[in-house]
């Protein structure tokens, strides 16, 4: 199981609006490893994400949501193969049942990959219901120094 805690940063009605906090890959590379580079390159925009709760939330509120680790392979392969796979089929089609020129054919793998794109974003978008909640942990109330103490 894949565990993430997440914030709520924005209420919908019984819709939450989740962020993750942004980890970084290395706290002691100071700035010379890849992820960081990366990082840096293509900036560090908080993504949410919208989940729907069956209990009330607040603003604020951490959440501990976890995901099958299976589900995440098999929607990777989907990704990732499936395009890979009818192009190259697609391709083989036109090239060796249809007979047709070169130019057909590379218009073929690429018709194949885009249809097997669309395929797997399809597939990918039940990932999302797949997601279960562990924990609504409550809201912690900041310590103050009471007055006399």
């Amino acid at each position: 199981m894949i565990e993430q805690t997440l914030t709520i940063v924005a209420l919908d009605g019984h819709i939450a609006y989740l962020e993750a906090q942004q980890k970084q890959a290395c706290e002691g590379c100071n700035g010379r490893c890849g992820s960081q580079v990366f990082g840096k390159l293509f900036g560090t925009a908080k993504k949410t994400f919208p989940y729907r709760f069956d209990l009330p939330v607040e603003v604020g509120q951490k959440v501990t949501l976890s995901l099958d680790d299976s589900l995440v392979v098999k929607h990777a392969f989907a990704v990732y193969m499936l395009p890979l796979f009818l192009s190259l089929t697609f391709a083989f089609i036109a090239s060796e049942l249809l007979l047709m020129a070169e130019g057909w054919q590379i218009l073929a793998a690429a018709l194949g990959g885009i249809t097997g794109f669309f395929i797997a974003k399809t597939r990918v978008k039940s990932l999302k219901h797949d997601i279960k909640v562990i924990k609504i942990h409550p809201i912690s109330i900041p310590l103050t120094q009471i007055d006399g103490d």
